[in-house]
């Protein structure tokens, strides 16, 4: 089914077109939400409140303003760094011992395979290394624009201007 219809169809509420959409962006989503919370359980419980919450706000997607998979990758996105910032998630990471901070950037290598599913990967790794850092530490690690001014010890300002310019040549790989 084209994707504009199944969209369509998932707007108007159809279950079988949540079902369709849900397969196709799973494992995306798991796999972006994971490299945040960084715990499977808490990952597919998020997961589902994401694909919920897309459901309750169909009605709120424009294709205008830019692709489904991105406007349900940002909704997944937000619910988990939402989730690490919640009081439970806080306590029950008190006592995290140094294997949960082992692989945070050091390469792209480092990314999940699951959010690879669209091959973003592939696009990223072609970025200069500054946006590479950039990107990987904001979108895939769920880093806070000021968290990632201070781990890569760079202004804030300067954070926000990359970011956009590196987006800006992501989309730009992704038209051509």
């Amino acid at each position: 089914m084209q994707l504009d219809l199944l969209v369509t169809k998932f707007q108007d509420k159809d279950e079988k077109a949540f079902e369709t959409l849900y397969n196709m962006y799973s494992d995306s989503m798991h796999g972006v939400i994971y490299n945040i919370v960084r715990d499977h359980d808490i990952a597919q419980e998020v997961m589902q409140d994401v694909f919920i919450k897309a459901w309750n706000n169909a009605s709120t997607y424009s294709s205008k303003k830019g692709r489904f998979f991105t406007w349900i990758l940002n909704i997944a996105r937000n619910a988990a760094i939402d989730q690490t910032r919640s009081k439970n998630f806080k306590k029950a990471k008190q006592n995290l011992n140094s294997d949960f901070f082992v692989d945070i950037i050091e390469s792209n290598e480092s990314l999940d395979n699951q959010t690879d599913a669209i091959g973003i990967k592939g696009f990223v790794s072609k970025l200069a290394a500054k946006c590479k850092e950039v990107i990987e530490l904001l979108y895939f690690k769920g880093y806070t624009q000021k968290e990632a001014s201070e781990t890569l010890e760079m202004p804030i300002g300067t954070i926000k201007t990359r970011n956009r310019k590196c987006i800006s040549e992501l989309r730009n790989m992704l038209e051509v």
